[in-house]
Formats: structure tokens, C-alpha cells, sequence
């Protein structure tokens, strides 16, 4: 048996970067959280279903969060597998033996689903399976036996390690990280599933749901939690980006964040007026006394992210000068 007992998870409702920050500690990466948050994107992004089922803040292509984290100091390698390709039980293998690898060579390391549908740091194995910290199980339990991972309903296998490397320039950081934000809220087919709206267009599904009380109970909680946390670290983001660039970008960036703390602190009073319990049931919404204020949040949300957007567009252009 092995395990990393200083590696834990950091109780995040974005699991994946509680998860990367936890790794990211255990190697005493300086890293806060705003700069993860915003230097990965995910800290500008909405991804939404059509009900509001909360499987909208993962349920797309976060390929976004694996590019950009060379320029925060850190990169990662894996496995991913689906249960329905036929060689699947050879992929859990690999997972296995990359896992117990790296933590060998005490390397963190985080996966998909190694109990609810969400990301865990993995911190140790025996020789049964890996023992993990996350959602539940803060402090740590195990062993989830190894050939178990990905033999779900979801049917996805997502094992990671997570090493250290050398910090890009943070001009650069905060220009690639707006690129893909930018083009994350676009809708692009290649990111966003079909029965799913990002950006402005996801703003205008969890609008309607809400107005004709589709939205489901569990499934808006969560998303509040999840997109207002996100906000939150935005506004930070753009703070601490401030100390990176020169006169003209400070001025956007000062714009850009007066539009995404309204933005947050819309969300935020959402969330509170909702919040999340995982005993809710996944059953419509319906229409009741927080209805018709909800809505003005979220329109209120809506709009000063229309406008900074248009900001971050702007940034973009200066820093690419």
C-alpha cells in the first residue's frame, strides 16, 4: 500500500479544478485560485441544458482546461476510455498501472466517478484499487477497486496525474485563457454537446426554464452553485490580472470586472435563494414566489456578461498587439 497522505482534495463545486488545486498543492505550486479558475477559462464559461439537468457544468469538452495549464505551471497526462470501446478493460489497466506509477514517484493524481458523478483526487492504492479524496469523502477513504472505475451509467474512464512544470508568461496566460472563453461562449459544435447552449445562448435556456418551470429542482441548484462559484473567481481573475499588463489593458480589465461582479453577485443570490442539497428531487421546478425574481437575476447575469464579453474581446485584441 501506498499513500500521499498530505494530498487532498479542495471542496470546490467545480470538482475537476478542486481537484487540480489539491494536486497543485501537494507539489507547492503557487497557484490561487482565481488565477486557476480564470487562467484555465472555466472561471467565464456556462454550459446548459435544456432542463437544467446537472450534468450542464461537465457535460462538455473541457479540452480547454488541458491546454491552458502549461501556462499556470503545471501539466497533465492520462487515460480516457469509453465503456463501449472494446478494449476497454486494457485502458483500466493503463489507468492502474499509470496511477500506481506516479504515485510511486509521489506524483498527485485525480480521476472521474470514483464514486458520485464527479472528479477525486486520488492519493494512494493497495492491491485492490486506489484510495480518494473528494465530494463526500473530504478527508479521504478506499479502496474503490480499480476495474470498477468506468463501469457506470456514464461509462467514461478519466484518470489523471498532474506534474509540475515552468510558468508561462502571464500576459500570455490571460490571453490564451480569453481566447478560449471567447470561443467557448460561441457554441462552437466541437466543445458543446446538442442538447446543450454555452455563453449568452445558455443564459437564455436557464431564463426559459426557469419561466415555464421546467427547470429541474436538483439540477438549477447545482448549476447556480457551480456558475456563481465560477464568477466569483472571475472577478478575482481579473484583479489579480491587473498586476500583469500595462495602462490600456488595466482599464478593460477594471470594465470587465465591474460587469462580471454583477454578474457573480446576481448568481450568487440565485444560488442562495435555491440552494443545493443532493436530496433534491430531480422533478420540475415549477413556478413559485422566487420565479419572477429569479428571472430578473438571471437576465440581470445575462446582460452585464453580454457587455463583458465584448470587454474581454477588446483584451484580447490589446494583448495580442
Amino acid at each position: 500500500m501506498k499513500l500521499l497522505e498530505k494530498l487532498k482534495w479542495k471542496h470546490r463545486w467545480v470538482t475537476h479544478l478542486g481537484c487540480i488545486e489539491g494536486c497543485l498543492r501537494f507539489l507547492k505550486k503557487d497557484v490561487s485560485t482565481g488565477w486557476l479558475y480564470g487562467g484555465t477559462g472555466h472561471a467565464f464559461v456556462l454550459n446548459i441544458a435544456k432542463d437544467l439537468c446537472p450534468s450542464g457544468p461537465t457535460a462538455w469538452k473541457t479540452i480547454m482546461l488541458f491546454e491552458l495549464a502549461a501556462n499556470l505551471g503545471y501539466k497533465i497526462d492520462g487515460v480516457f476510455a469509453s465503456k463501449s470501446n472494446p478494449e476497454f478493460p486494457i485502458e483500466q489497466e493503463k489507468a492502474w498501472a499509470h496511477v500506481k506509477a506516479c504515485i510511486d514517484k509521489d506524483i498527485p493524481c485525480y480521476g472521474w466517478e470514483l464514486e458520485e458523478p464527479e472528479f477525486y483526487v486520488i492519493n494512494g492504492y493497495n492491491d485492490v484499487g486506489y484510495f480518494y479524496s473528494g465530494p463526500g469523502h473530504e478527508e479521504g477513504t478506499g479502496p474503490k477497486p480499480w476495474n470498477e472505475v468506468g463501469n457506470s451509467k456514464i461509462g467514461v474512464l478519466e484518470i489523471y496525474s498532474v506534474y509540475p512544470t515552468e510558468t508561462a508568461n502571464p500576459v500570455k496566460a490571460i490571453k490564451d485563457s480569453l481566447e478560449k472563453v471567447l470561443y467557448h461562449a460561441s457554441n462552437p459544435p466541437d466543445l458543446i454537446f446538442p442538447n446543450y447552449r454555452s455563453g449568452l445562448a445558455g443564459y437564455d435556456w436557464w431564463i426559459d426554464a426557469i419561466e415555464d418551470g421546467s427547470a429541474l429542482t436538483m439540477g438549477h441548484s447545482y448549476n447556480a452553485a457551480v456558475w456563481s462559484e465560477c464568477r466569483k473567481y472571475a472577478v478575482e481573475f481579473l484583479k489579480e490580472a491587473k498586476k500583469h499588463v500595462d495602462s490600456d489593458a488595466k482599464k478593460l480589465l477594471d470594465d470587465a470586472r465591474s460587469s462580471y461582479i454583477i454578474s457573480a453577485r446576481n448568481l450568487e443570490r440565485v444560488f442562495k435563494d435555491y440552494p443545493f442539497s443532493p436530496k433534491l428531487e430531480q422533478t420540475p421546478l415549477g413556478i413559485d414566489d422566487r420565479t419572477h425574481y429569479t428571472v430578473q437575476r438571471l437576465k440581470r447575469a445575462k446582460e452585464a456578461e453580454k457587455n463583458g464579453l465584448a470587454i474581454l474581446k477588446s483584451l484580447v485584441d490589446i494583448l495580442s498587439k
